[in-house]
């Protein structure tokens, strides 16, 4: 009996041994440091000084320089090339001017043969933007070079097509019921961010023979190029590559070779 006793007694003394075991041990434990300051307290700037009243959407755009009808111009000089075959200097560039949606453009393409231009063409389109990545150009065309001249209204569109396509289609209407039809498309396959190959294709379609001009009626010729420049900066690459045209119909019969491949090598500037 008295054992049980003992041994009750001790059950009932084993929380208070507990508490006080755990109370010591954590006596004997380092008091947490405080954690050190990360951030410093933000200090709010002053109020402006001086607070901006209404303004009109012009004051609006001069302060913010957002003004959408702003002018400025650019020139670019796509191509500006040697051709081996002929020993010939090759050309297309354009300049406009105008503003997001409006500008006067000129554009120009030709070959300078043996000291003298030949098959040159020259347009002054009027260009409206008309939806995202596509506008419409309509204005005057002169072809000069080889043969009489010739003058030109023209219509047509300008954009971006899918799958990163420049594109441009273009038709015109001349005198003596001349008719044609242009198209050129290219695409920058980039790879590197210098490093670019475009190909190229353009091709021309005539309502009727104009022999004076070594033109025949239908599809008269193509052309396609694959050229591979280098942007040292993005206003400046030099190019080379292989630039092919084949006649077709009378204008095959007019020329003097129907086909040719010559290697290029040229400079792609804008400013």
């Amino acid at each position: 009996m008295r054992a049980l006793r003992l041994f009750a007694a001790i059950l009932l003394s084993l929380p208070a041994l507990t508490r006080t075991a755990h109370g010591q041990e954590h006596h004997h434990h380092e008091p947490a440091a405080p954690a050190p300051a990360t951030t410093s307290a933000h200090v709010p700037p002053d109020p402006p000084s001086h607070l901006m009243g209404p303004m009109s959407p012009a004051e609006m755009a001069e302060i913010m320089a957002m003004d959408d009808a702003a002018r400025f111009g650019s020139i670019a000089i796509d191509r500006l090339e040697w051709r081996e075959g002929n020993d010939a200097i090759g050309w297309e560039g354009s300049a406009w001017y105008g503003g997001d949606s409006n500008k006067l453009m000129l554009k120009s393409e030709g070959d300078w043969i043996d000291g003298g231009a030949d098959h040159t063409r020259t347009e002054l389109l009027w260009d409206r933007v008309v939806a995202r990545w596509w506008s419409v150009q309509a204005g005057v065309r002169h072809d000069a070079g080889e043969g009489p001249s010739r003058n030109w209204a023209a219509i047509g569109v300008e954009g971006l097509a899918p799958y990163w396509i420049d594109m441009e289609m273009t038709f015109y209407v001349g005198d003596a019921g001349r008719t044609a039809l242009r198209f050129e498309g290219s695409h920058d396959m980039r790879l590197t961010q210098r490093l670019i190959l475009q190909p190229q294709l353009e091709f021309n379609l005539y309502g009727k023979d104009d022999v004076d001009r070594g033109l025949g009626s239908g599809l008269s010729d193509l052309e396609a190029g694959l050229r591979l420049r280098y942007e040292i900066r993005r206003e400046f690459a030099p190019y080379a590559g292989a630039h092919w045209k084949q006649r077709f119909g009378t204008t095959a019969d007019l020329a003097a070779e129907d086909s040719e491949v010559e290697f290029v090598a040229g400079l792609r500037v804008w400013f």
